[in-house]
């Protein structure tokens, strides 16, 4: 099999199918309708023998100081051939090349993602920070 990475997210169908297949949470239409366009820049990767959309990656932020990955995804079927490093190597370098010194990037890891994340420089946060979030849209006041 040979790949090719792109710039720019795949469409709304071939999103919502690599977040499902690939583990992610499932999202519905109406949200990847509102989100995708909201992307900073992101990249997919296309596997040029089917055509099919394979793997992506998005950066969401503000383009000056915060940077914040999401939506790492690469097919069961196409894991293990070094995309998901492809795809973050593509997206940090791209933060790197159009963005000012001093940049903060983040990014939520599950297990199976943390060696990737930390190959590239990925720490977790300090003891005297935490992640937090507000998960499942509950807002409380």
């Amino acid at each position: 099999m040979s790949y090719e990475i792109r710039s720019g997210t795949p469409d709304v169908e071939a999103y919502l199918r690599l977040r499902a297949d690939s583990g992610l949470t499932p999202k519905t239409r109406e949200q990847a309708e509102a989100g995708l366009p909201g992307t900073w820049r992101g990249c997919h990767i296309v596997d040029t023998d089917t055509g099919e959309i394979v793997g992506m990656g998005r950066i969401i932020g503000d383009g000056g100081w915060y940077f914040h990955i999401v939506d790492m995804a690469v097919l069961p079927a196409h894991q293990r051939r070094g995309l998901g490093d492809q795809i973050m190597s593509w997206l940090l370098d791209t933060i790197e090349a159009e963005s000012p010194p001093g940049r903060f990037v983040t990014l939520m890891a599950d297990p199976p993602g943390r060696a990737l994340y930390a190959k590239h420089g990925f720490i977790e946060a300090p003891e005297r920070s935490a992640g937090m979030g507000l998960w499942n849209g509950r807002i409380r006041r």
